[in-house]
């Protein structure tokens, strides 16, 4: 909702509740958390007790109740997501039924997608209705996908028109967008207003809006003309226009713009947050910083599942099928490369016999490259994030990279030849091992580049499964080059 301050402010009748006297004396999720398990173990050992004749007597749960609803009350909804996510399904959902219903809205939008399938599965319709009411329009819109249709549906006929309009407008963007993130609660103002209109309207404001760091200066056509902080009031005498005051050089996104480049442009800034604009240059929203934190975070979780093949965000109490779905795929992908760099070694088993001391090298070699691939790997999943890799650059990169590696190459080649030489006595062996890891660690690091590079360009998601394309490589690789070298110049 975008509060003008031309307006005149109407003071709400209703005083906002305050949750001062509802704070759980720990106030720690993890520490709840233990107080939770302890309550549902204590709750649980009070179901079934054994009776003279050997029959189960269920027993009353009201007081194991009671103090669990007690905890709950006392938590923030993110400290309650955190302790659901942390909890079996048959527990989570049992926790979940004594939560104040008037908290269900905002802790459906702190859990992560899996938990919120199961608990928006236990839920009748009236009750996600009632919890979904109670949230902003952009709220809503992040758990529409989530929601049977005929809940959206109906919420979305029961919104103000203004609402409604946001909510189709956030719908309309796609999840990666900064438009499906945007915020419509903004305070807006005028230039020809001075710093004291600006003061004492809002001081006749009961609360601002969560995050608010600027107000944003428009003319009458809505059309974003700067930014006022608020700093900026309180350090200027009160007579001073708004135009006079304001900047004029404000970072604006366009609601098509990525969530990544919006968060790395909050992160070079340092900004709290910014405006929304649309073609026309007219102000049709804000993007927040706590926004920009989960997008962060949502991003670094689903690249460290990527790198294994994990989907995000899975669910670790989640169904043993679903979990098999999740993992099974890229495991029988590593089940194929880690056999296919058996049969590669099988094929040198003549070689290996002779020199026996090989078997217990060749592991060493293809270690090694891995681990020189991961590292490059890394840094190079991360520059296509932040967007630093472009094609007047690739060469350059390659280039770097490949003498970085040759120069760790043949400094960790050396000692590997050595101790190969201590535990053989043969220096011959020794320079097939520096060889051998000389070569497989530029194998390393050539995968290292070429596998997230080539799934960028494909325009797919350059961190899925690359880990286990690149051990394939460095592993039948490693032992292709070690065994092959050592049957050419030791046999």
């Amino acid at each position: 909702m975008v509060t003008d301050l031309n307006d005149d402010f109407k003071n709400d009748s209703s005083t906002a509740t305050s949750d001062a006297g509802h704070r759980l004396e720990t106030e720690h999720a993890a520490q709840a958390l233990a107080l939770v398990h302890t309550l549902l173990s204590w709750a649980e050992s009070q179901v079934r007790a054994d009776t003279s004749d050997g029959h189960a007597l269920v027993m009353p749960l009201v007081n194991a109740d009671i103090e669990l609803r007690w905890v709950l009350e006392g938590l923030h909804p993110a400290d309650v997501a955190y302790v659901l996510e942390a909890l079996p399904l048959d527990e989570r959902l049992h926790v979940w039924g004594l939560v104040n219903p008037d908290q269900d809205g905002e802790i459906l939008l702190e859990v992560s997608d899996s938990v919120r399938e199961t608990l928006i599965a236990d839920m009748s319709r009236q009750e996600l209705v009632a919890a979904t009411e109670s949230l902003d329009a952009d709220e809503i819109a992040e758990l529409a996908d989530d929601l049977p249709r005929e809940v959206v549906e109906e919420v979305a006929e029961n919104m103000p028109i203004e609402e409604r309009a946001q909510f189709r407008a956030v719908m309309s963007y796609p999840d990666d967008a900064v438009g499906s993130a945007m915020d419509f609660e903004m305070l807006t103002v005028s230039e020809d207003m001075t710093l004291d209109m600006v003061l004492r309207q809002l001081r006749g404001m009961e609360e601002l809006p969560e995050q608010t760091d600027q107000i944003f200066v428009v003319d009458k056509d809505g059309v974003l003309r700067g930014s006022l902080s608020l700093d900026r009031i309180l350090v200027n005498q009160s007579d001073i226009l708004v135009a006079d005051v304001m900047r004029d050089d404000v970072l604006q996104l366009n609601p098509l713009d990525d969530m990544d480049d919006a968060a790395q442009a909050f992160e070079r800034y340092d900004l709290v947050s910014a405006p929304v604009v649309d073609g026309q240059n007219r102000l049709v929203g804000r993007l927040t910083i706590d926004e920009v934190v989960d997008a962060i975070r949502e991003q670094g979780e689903s690249e460290v599942l990527a790198q294994v093949g994990l989907k995000e965000e899975q669910d670790i109490f989640s169904s043993v099928p679903n979990a098999v779905r999740n993992r099974a795929p890229w495991l029988l992908v590593n089940l194929f490369t880690a056999g296919t760099a058996s049969y590669v070694a099988s094929r040198f088993d003549g070689t290996v016999q002779h020199i026996v001391v090989l078997a217990f090298l060749m592991s060493i070699v293809a270690g090694i490259g891995g681990n020189s691939g991961n590292q490059t790997m890394t840094l190079i999943i991360r520059a296509l994030a932040l967007g630093q890799i472009t094609g007047s650059n690739v060469q350059d990169l390659v280039r770097k990279e490949l003498a970085v590696t040759s120069l760790i190459g043949l400094g960790g080649g050396l000692i590997a030849a050595v101790f190969a030489y201590v535990i053989s006595g043969s220096a011959s062996l020794g320079a097939v091992m520096m060889a051998s890891m000389f070569i497989n660690m530029l194998v390393g690091a050539g995968m290292g580049m070429l596998v997230p590079m080539v799934r960028e360009k494909m325009g797919k998601d350059p961190a899925v499964g690359s880990s286990v394309l690149l051990t394939f490589a460095t592993d039948t690789f490693g032992f292709l080059i070690f065994l092959g070298l050592a049957t050419i110049f030791l046999l």
